[in-house]
């Protein structure tokens, strides 16, 4: 049976942000998507085994997304200019290196199995990446203003709280994103791919199902994005990175607009595409001063 039994009434995505130091080098060999799942697997199995095993075992899609493992920067000199994240690790990352990884759980029946481990927090206790050695210092769960990837919402507030006026849609694609169409990998972010992305999460996790989400109104209006290979999976991976912005044009009704704006808050939470379990797919939506794209629709 499911360990994760579907409750609408305590459904509420979280994106956690742990904080971690490393007690040894991490080698880059260790700094892979399937080195991430197992530990985020070896997290779970340690309040939770059978919820764990279960996790392990499913082919089916997964309540939650990772992070690759960043280096902390000083944001006194870092102003997120770029918004993409370190995706690949060419060199070793050192002992007492302060590092975060992002946790985003999509069912609040997950959190809550896992509360054991916020509670509980041991910063002496260590956690494996490969051959080193981790301790988790402290966990973000909601907004920072340092840290644009730590929130909390329930869906029924990310649905009351989005814009039923608002037709202008920025993302940025902070990890490789590409889609499943037709049996093959493609990395265009067209409409359908994108937006049935973050429809099919959303209507499986929220219990506030959306029909009829006029997806055929909506436009790419601009996009910076370009191609990047990853190598440490067992076939090479190959995705999508920048921004892109969507518009949605013509006769569309308010609700349907408030549809699109909540699928489109959403992304910080679900990701899109593929892999999103292993650290790709990461995207997020952002305001239009924080947008490349800004310049060029304050003229138009």
């Amino acid at each position: 049976m499911n360990p994760l039994l579907f409750n609408p009434a305590l459904i509420m995505p979280h994106s956690l942000v742990l904080n971690l130091i490393p007690q040894s080098p991490i080698y880059p060999e260790f700094l892979t998507g399937r080195h991430y799942h197992a530990l985020f697997l070896t997290l779970i199995s340690s309040v939770d085994r059978t919820l764990g095993d279960y996790l392990h075992q499913s082919n089916a899609e997964k309540a939650f997304t990772l992070s690759p493992l960043q280096v902390q920067r000083n944001h006194k000199n870092h102003q997120h200019k770029h918004h993409s994240l370190q995706f690949c690790h060419q060199r070793p990352i050192p002992a007492g290196t302060p590092c975060w990884w992002r946790i985003s759980l999509l069912d609040d029946n997950l959190f809550s199995k896992l509360t054991p481990l916020w509670l509980n927090l041991n910063p002496n206790h260590p956690w494996h990446l490969g051959s080193a050695d981790l301790y988790i210092t402290s966990i973000f769960g909601t907004p920072q203003s340092t840290q644009p990837w730590a929130n909390a919402c329930t869906y029924a507030q990310l649905y009351e709280q989005a814009s039923d006026r608002d037709r202008t849609l920025h993302f940025t694609f902070a990890t490789p994103v590409a889609f499943r169409q037709g049996g093959y990998d493609t990395i265009l972010p067209t409409r359908e791919c994108f937006f049935n992305s973050l429809l099919t999460r959303w209507n499986k996790y929220s219990g506030i199902e959306f029909t009829n989400t006029p997806i055929e109104s909506i436009y790419p209006s601009f996009c910076n994005i370009h191609t990047e290979v990853v190598s440490n999976y067992d076939s090479k991976f190959i995705g999508s990175i920048g921004e892109i912005s969507y518009r949605i044009l013509g006769d569309v009704e308010p609700i349907a607009i408030k549809q699109i704006n909540a699928l489109a808050d959403f992304a910080l939470y679900a990701g899109v595409g593929r892999k999103t379990t292993m650290g790709m797919g990461m995207t997020r939506r952002l305001s239009i001063t924080n947008s490349r794209s800004s310049n060029i629709q304050s003229h138009e």
